[in-house]
Formats: structure tokens, sequence, C-alpha cells
């Protein structure tokens, strides 16, 4: 199943189907969704704010004190989609029924860094202001939002607020300096970014001219120092490994408390393809997993 959904993948993102134009991140921009169904059970809520939209997914019983934070994956310039409603969907169902807050941060070209970061501060602010505290704030995020998770610890951190205690990882960008040994290893097996070093992940649109080293852009440069409890997930042929993998390093040098799998033969964004691939089922299972062991 994982080698039939990789073929279908690579022939899209090569631009076999839809085109070369895939290469420079024009589906991530421009991709028009179907209206999202709510499932029976549920409630959605859209919330605007100053600058950016958001989610609330809530169950029809919600028997926890703890609230997810999603941010979305989509290299900084994609917009939230569909499949991010089915994670907040995933997450609800965790803790005997938990609300999750889809934060639809702005992207670039047109709003480059720091806007997504102060988007999601503004979130996280909104929430204490609703009586949360950081103890019950777990952070969720994938690729980009997984990478803008760990900034977002980085810059409560540095300003004096109380960081998250949970984070759930899905192969997080925290190298936006593409120096990571998968990007020369991988780039040619994980068929999310075209097989092509010309993919959109080296545009630099979002840095746009501030130094990606900065560790509220790239992540893995940062200490790590205080940040929360992690379970990080990637697939082994990612361009985006060393990215999760050297981020695990950091983080167990600061002290935190990692768990960290590798899904063999998965390739970016695999959590995606639940249930049809055993391996994104598989997946989801440790999510709830770690999810459920948080203490009270």
């Amino acid at each position: 199943r994982a080698k039939l959904v990789r073929n279908v993948i690579n022939m899209v993102s090569s631009g076999f189907i839809i085109g070369p134009a895939i290469k420079k991140g024009t589906i991530r921009r421009r991709l028009v969704e179907p209206p999202w169904h709510c499932p029976d059970g549920y409630s959605v809520a859209k919330i605007h704010m100053k600058h950016f939209e958001m989610e609330l997914l809530s169950p029809e019983n919600t028997g926890s004190r703890f609230v997810v934070l999603q941010l979305h994956g989509g290299g900084y310039i994609g917009r939230m989609k569909n499949a991010y409603r089915n994670y907040a969907k995933e997450y609800a169902d965790m803790r005997n029924g938990m609300k999750v807050y889809s934060l639809d941060y702005r992207v670039a070209p047109r709003h480059p860094y720091p806007a997504a970061l102060h988007d999601a501060v503004a979130v996280y602010h909104l929430l204490e202001s609703l009586g949360y505290d950081s103890s019950q704030i777990i952070l969720a995020g994938d690729s980009a939002g997984g990478g803008l998770c760990l900034a977002l610890c980085a810059y409560l951190r540095d300003h004096g607020k109380s960081v998250p205690a949970n984070a759930v990882l899905m192969s997080p960008w925290t190298d936006l300096t593409a120096s990571g040994s998968s990007y020369e290893e991988n780039y040619t097996k994980d068929p999310l970014f075209g097989n092509t070093k010309e993919s959109m992940i080296y545009s630099g649109e979002y840095y746009a001219g501030h130094d990606p080293r900065d560790p509220y852009i790239s992540p893995v440069f940062d200490s790590f120092k205080e940040f929360p409890r992690m379970l990080f997930q990637v697939g082994s042929i990612e361009m985006l490994l060393s990215d999760t993998l050297d981020a695990v390093v950091k983080a167990k040098e600061a002290g935190c408390k990692v768990d960290c799998t590798v899904y063999d033969g998965m390739f970016h964004e695999f959590q995606m393809a639940n249930p049809f691939l055993p391996e994104a089922k598989k997946a989801w299972e440790e999510v709830k997993e770690f999810i459920e062991r948080i203490k009270e």
C-alpha cells in the first residue's frame, strides 16, 4: 500500500499529472477544496481575529480539561486544508473529548516571517485569556506547523511565558537552511517534494531576507531549554528526516522528555493516509497513547 501511495504522490508532485508548477508550491497556494463536512456529534465554529482566521472543533461531550492548539503544515505558503480538519477530528476524540483550535495563520509571500509566529503567539494568549494554563495546552503541528510549534515554544520562553507542557510534532520543518544530511540523501526518495532540489522548500519566501538560522525561523538552532515533553514522528525516506533527528538530539541534550519514532519507508505527511495505510493508523495510535499518558 505504501508503495502504491508513494507512486501516486510521485506522479502528482513530479508534474506528470498536474504539471511542473507543483514543484513551486502552486498546489499548496491555490488548491480549492469542497466545504468540509463536520461529522455528527461535533460542532465547528469559525473565529475571526484581527489578522487571521481560526476554527474551533468541539465534541458533543467534552470530558477533558485539556485543549489542543493545532498549527498546520504547507511550507508557510499554504493555508489550512481539509486534511487538518480531519486531524482536528482525530485529536478531538482523545482523552474523552478535547476542544481543538486550528489556526489558519497568515502565509508567505504576502505575509512572510514573522507573521505566522505572531499569529501563533496571539492564539496562545487567547487560550490563556480563556482560562487555560500551559499544562493544559497541547501543541500539535506537522511540517511547517511543527516547526512553528517549536518556534512558539522558544518565543514564549524568551519572553518570560510558560511553555506548553506537551507537543506532538509530525515531521517538523526545523531547518530552513536545508543543511541536514537527508536533504542530500532523500530528496530523490520523498515523493512529496517532486524529487527535485528546486522544490518550494528552497524558495526562501517565508524568511524573506531574515537570517534562516534564526531559531524563530529554524528551531533546530535553538537550545531547546525548557521545551515541552514531545513526540516526534517522521518517515525514513523523508527529505526532512534530518530536521527531526537533529531536533531530537538537541532536545535530549537540553534534558527534554522526548519520544521519537521513525516509520520505515514512509514519506512526508504519511499520517494523512489514515486509515488507508497501516503505518498511518499506527502513527495515530501512537499519538493517542502519548496524549493519554499526560498526567492530570
